[in-house]
């Protein structure tokens, strides 16, 4: 399974501009959705389905399938908005590991959204639901001993996503950022077909660590696939480098 990490550097204002056009920016502010339109838009079937983005300073990471040249042609017939937007003059790519070492270590940093399903079917913090089904957020400042549970909580979730995918095993990790946000979602209407567009609660967790591969051919579809929900919108991407 070929993989090639790909980077763009998104330029911020023509970015807003539109993302903004199209009503594509969350109530915070977040370019998930609209990254993830302008790159389906870009690419077609071949986006990428894992990305990151950095910031004006690192830009857009993503695993794609594709090359640098395959990319390049499908990055030519873009639109000249898509392309400032993506910043596709800086468009780079280089071929990533597709066979991974039983054992290997490897620090990781990935942006997550620590969810599961209810009963009821509704997607509900990790941390909320391990407190019960009727418990919220707090109104007020949060207890520092809750904010301990909390990053216990989301460290046991994450253990758990790697444990089920069979691919690495996780040998520490850290809440090394956190915050509440609303996700932008534009799910089709059941009667319709349309598609409305509504904000999703919920927590935004970037976590830090080390793992060890288990097995090199699930690591390697781990890597193009990512870790959670909302993967198309920014969340789920496996950054990789060598331990500390």
């Amino acid at each position: 399974m070929t993989v090639h990490l790909m980077q763009c550097q998104p330029h911020p204002q023509a970015l807003a501009v539109w993302a903004t056009r199209r009503r594509l920016l969350s109530p915070d502010g977040d370019y998930g959705y609209a990254l993830h339109a302008l790159l389906t838009s870009c690419f077609g079937a071949d986006a990428p389905r894992s990305f990151r983005y950095l910031g004006q300073r690192q830009g857009l990471l993503a695993y794609s399938r594709l090359d640098l040249a395959a990319l390049r042609d499908l990055a030519a017939l873009a639109a000249p908005d898509i392309a400032a937007a993506l910043g596709l003059d800086s468009l780079a790519a280089r071929r990533f590991p597709d066979r991974w070492r039983v054992g290997q270590r490897l620090a990781f940093e990935v942006r997550t959204r620590p969810v599961v399903r209810a009963n009821d079917g509704r997607e509900r913090d990790a941390f909320l639901h391990a407190l019960g089904p009727q418990s919220t957020e707090p109104a007020d400042e949060p207890d520092p001993s809750d904010q301990r549970v909390r990053s216990e909580v989301y460290i046991d979730w994450l253990r758990k996503r790697f444990s089920d995918l069979g691919a690495a095993e996780i040998e520490d990790s850290r809440v090394d950022a956190f915050q509440l946000t609303r996700l932008l979602v534009r799910p089709p209407n059941a009667d319709t077909g349309k598609r409305g567009s509504r904000t999703v609660n919920g927590p935004d967790v970037v976590f830090k660590g080390h793992l060890r591969i288990t097995e090199s051919d699930r690591f390697a579809a781990l890597i193009q696939r990512g870790i959670g929900r909302h993967r198309a919108f920014g969340y789920g991407m496996l950054l990789l480098k060598p331990p500390c």
